[in-house]
Formats: C-alpha cells, structure tokens, sequence
C-alpha cells in the first residue's frame, strides 16, 4: 500500500520488481516544473513597473547639480548682477508655487525641486543686462502659466522656464535682445576683429547674421563671450549634460537627435555656400543649442516617451532651429523649436506607440 505524507505533495510508492529485477521509478509531480522563485516574493501590481530607485525629487535636484558648472560659470563672467537674476528668478518661482498649490488646496511641492529647476533655467536664459523686476514676471508666469494652469508637474504641455522666455520675449523685445559682454571677453579672439566700435554687446549668432562677421570657436567653447547667462560656455554645458547621461535622468536621443540634425543640415548648407552659412561646429557651440538640447528638450513631461518619438522630436527640433537660424528674422531659434514640438508631442505619441500583444492593424 502507498505511504501518504502529509507535509508533502509527493508520495511514496512501493519499489514493483519485475521478472527481470529492474525497478520503476515513481512519476514526479508536474507541479514541481512550476517556477518557485527563490527567497523573493513574487509581487504583482499595476503599472509602471519602476525598477530603479529614481524619483521626481531626485531626478530635479540632479539637473539643478548638472547645472551648477555653467552657473558658476555665468557668475564669473557677468559678476553681481548674474547671481541676482537667478537668486530673484528661483525665488520667485518658488514662492508662485507655494501660493499657488495653497489655493488649489494640493500638498506643497517645494521639495521636489521643479520651481527651483524651472526658475534657474530661466534665469540661464535671460541675457546679463535684464531687469530684476522683468525676470520676477517671466518667473511668476513660467509657473503660473506654464505649470499650475494645466494642473501642475506631469501635466504641462510646454516647457515651463521656455514658456516664460517667449513671454518676456514678446512683452520686452528691445531688452530681450540688449546684450553685454562678459568683463573678461577677448574681442580680438571673440570677433577676429581689431576694431571693437560696433561690436560691443553683440552675440556671436547676431554677429554672423547681421554682420557677417564670423567668431572663432575657442572662446565659444570655453565660454567669455556675449549672450546669455546659460551661454557662457559649452564645456561647462556639455560636463553636466553628460552626467545627467550618466546618471540616465535624460533620454541620450534627444540630445545625439537635435546635435546631429543641426551639424549634418547645417553642414549641408556650409558645404553648398561657405561664405553665406556658417560651419556646423559653429552652429553646435553658438547661441543656446546645448543648453536646450540637453536640459530643456529632455524634459520628461513635455517630451515623446518612445524611441522612435523621440527621435521624430529631436531631429524636428534642429531642423527647425536650422531654418530659423538662415532665413528667419531672428539669430536664434532654439526657443521656438523646443516649443513647437513641444506641441507636436502628444501627436507623436500617439502615433509612435507599441502595438498592444493581440492588437488588429487598422
């Protein structure tokens, strides 16, 4: 007779000899195929399905590290009066946000590090010679405007710092685009020009467009020259857009999508004409194009989620700031083209995602 263990599933039979004295084993327990995991609880949950420890609290304060070289930087140049766009950008930010999450009734969200990002990118943004009193108003509407209004972080449209610079750009077109030179700059190598007469406050995109004077890539690299806060140099832009690759709080095809539309079209261009278009390093290491590529049009709110949108997103980007930059009225363009696709972003989306397992084509 069979033995039954309780404490078991498998049970015990007799050994059967046959005539030729081989034994049977007895059949194992298909359920023991099951797979049993091992010291780990299996949990299920609905999604996401976050497998690392980021958060938006960390992911925020992150970008404002990787920001820390090129306001440095900023403050170097531009003395003084740098530190006190930013500080009065930040902490207007800040305090829109807590007003504002007051009246709504919602829990503060100071700590998350959004108002404070959104402030500072606005303040890099904005050139040195700028109001305190404009930068308070570019700041109050970047998140009242920009945010709150479409029902906070995860929620905007646009970005919110970019938003708040084409509202000061449009209310105070003259001081928008009044430039200074950093205390520091060298415009014999800025310009490769002797004479300095009518050169004073200029930016090297403006200088080209309207002057057709080309400036060398060494001060653009390394910074010292005219333009704003958050353009004074390309290696500081480039160190902190490269930890945030690193640390992976940014998708790495937005930036390679937008750097490599503008080089390979604008070299398209240059090679064509020469003396009409700049180089493509030009174009990469001139105006605001790393800031943006890396720290504005990363933005995980207001950017595609899938692979193939981002790189819809991304090259859309440079090709329009390409177009914007030869034969639009404006220098400069990298404002407008994160904000067009911006817009363009739910339709990308939409139309770039998945097919869901057991989906019928249309």
């Amino acid at each position: 007779m069979e033995k039954q263990d309780n404490n078991t599933r498998e049970q015990v039979k007799p050994e059967i000899k046959t005539q030729d004295k081989t034994e049977i084993k007895p059949k194992k327990d298909p359920r023991d195929r099951l797979y049993k995991p091992k010291g780990r609880p299996l949990i299920m949950g609905s999604s996401p399905h976050s497998l690392t420890n980021d958060n938006v609290r960390k992911i925020m304060w992150s970008v404002c590290l990787a920001l820390l070289p090129t306001t440095v930087m900023s403050v170097i140049f531009f003395g003084f009066k740098a530190l006190l766009l930013i500080g009065s950008s930040i902490l207007a930010a800040m305090l829109t946000e807590f007003v504002i999450t007051r009246i709504r009734g919602k829990h503060d969200t100071l700590d998350d590090g959004s108002a404070f990002l959104t402030g500072l990118l606005l303040a890099l943004t904005l050139p040195p010679s700028f109001s305190v009193g404009g930068t308070v108003i570019g700041a109050v509407f970047a998140i009242a405007v920009g945010k709150q209004i479409f029902g906070g972080l995860g929620c905007n449209i646009f970005n919110p710092a970019l938003l708040g610079r084409a509202f000061l750009q449009a209310s105070f077109p003259v001081k928008m685009t009044t430039w200074v030179l950093p205390r520091y700059a060298d415009l014999h190598a800025y310009t490769g020009a002797s004479s300095t007469d009518a050169l004073t406050g200029a930016t090297p995109l403006g200088l080209f467009k309207y002057e057709h004077i080309l400036s060398d890539i060494k001060p653009l690299f390394f910074g010292n020259i005219g333009g704003s806060l958050g353009e004074t140099s390309a290696l500081a832009l480039l160190a902190g857009g490269l930890f945030l690759l690193i640390m992976r709080h940014a998708d790495w095809r937005i930036p390679v999508g937008f750097l490599g539309s503008v080089f390979i079209l604008g070299g398209i261009f240059w090679l064509t004409d020469q003396q009409a278009y700049p180089s493509p390093i030009f174009h990469i290491f001139s105006g605001g194009l790393i800031l943006g590529a890396f720290f504005m049009a990363t933005d995980m709110v207001t950017s595609p989620i899938t692979p193939k949108g981002t790189w819809i997103y991304s090259i859309g980007a440079g090709i329009i700031l390409v177009i914007i930059r030869l034969f639009g009225g404006l220098p400069e363009g990298v404002m407008y083209s994160i904000l067009l696709m911006n817009g363009l972003t739910p339709l990308i989306n939409r139309y770039t995602r998945p097919q869901f397992f057991g989906e019928a084509r249309a």
